[in-house]
């Protein structure tokens, strides 16, 4: 039998240095051995996966799903490896790659990243921030935090928490609009909004009599695509916000921004996940991470 693994190792690292001569020297292989190696997988696959030319190695279409592929089955291999080496209890370390969004990146996981380092000090932590829906696969992202429903996938889910939303101003907004008593007083308030496609320009109240709920539309001159962007221009005195209350719980107790309409407030709940590949053996350092989100944010 072929060393399949062997083989994906030499193209991974043509492939990610952009050179046979490169990645020969990492593998202490000569240039031409590399380029056999990687012709035997294309061979066999039956198509190219590199382009070659005098100056660097471009990756076919084919070769990016490869690369991705084989990447992910070299991480799962060296982790298998620790966790025999080193038993169950495999000690967390290695590349961890985490995308969030913006908002809860900034309030609740960058806040936490020293403590989780000074904890597991042999990871090395790659976050990155961005409110766009990622592929985690396709980005190499070992978990994705995400807000809001879950579509159906092939992905893993733990729940970190849920905040429910709340709608806020600042005084000095209040001071010169006035306090909206009712849900039919907002038509008079500029409300930010996000621009994002889930996104909805109508709020919901409940009726505290009744219990039943009334979806009202919004108007404003403003759209942010993140909780800390609407909360830091709603800071500002610009208008009234609606954001999961986790953005904006400091700023309530401090006094710098003003529950509105509470006795009105629609009680949908904002729930956060972590997403991941699921494995029957998931790697240590994915695990500690989790675990301690949920136990640091709860």
């Amino acid at each position: 039998m072929n060393n399949r693994a062997g083989e994906m190792e030499v193209f991974v690292l043509a492939a990610e240095t952009g050179s046979f001569s490169a990645a020969g020297r990492r593998l202490n292989l000569s240039p031409s051995a590399v380029s056999k190696l990687v012709s035997r997988i294309e061979d066999r696959l039956g198509t190219r996966l590199l382009v070659r030319s005098t100056r660097a190695l471009r990756l076919t279409p084919e070769g990016e799903v490869y690369l991705q592929r084989a990447q992910v089955i070299l991480a799962e291999i060296e982790e298998a490896e620790r966790l025999v080496a080193n038993g169950a209890e495999a000690v967390p370390r290695g590349r961890l790659r985490v995308n969030a969004g913006v908002g809860i990146g900034v309030r609740l996981i960058v806040p936490l990243v020293p403590a989780f380092l000074e904890l597991y000090p042999q990871v090395e932590l790659d976050l990155s921030l961005t409110d766009s829906v990622v592929d985690i696969i396709e980005e190499r992202a070992d978990i994705a935090i995400r807000t809001g429903h879950l579509r159906d996938s092939t992905l893993k889910a733990r729940k970190i928490f849920e905040s429910r939303r709340v709608i806020v101003a600042s005084p000095a907004y209040l001071a010169r609009h006035g306090m909206p008593q009712v849900p039919a007083d907002i038509e008079r308030h500029n409300c930010l909004r996000f621009n994002f496609r889930r996104a909805q320009d109508d709020w919901p109240f409940r009726d505290p009599k009744t219990g039943a709920t009334d979806m009202r539309p919004v108007f404003g001159n403003f759209q942010g695509n993140n909780g800390s962007t609407v909360r830091q221009v709603c800071l500002d005195g610009l208008g009234l916000a609606r954001v999961g209350r986790f953005h904006v719980e400091k700023d309530i107790a401090a006094g710098t921004l003003v529950p509105v309409l509470e006795d009105f407030n629609g009680g949908d709940i904002e729930v956060i996940h972590a997403v991941y590949v699921g494995h029957d053996h998931l790697a240590a350092r994915i695990r500690a991470f989790i675990d301690f989100l949920v136990e640091r944010v709860r």
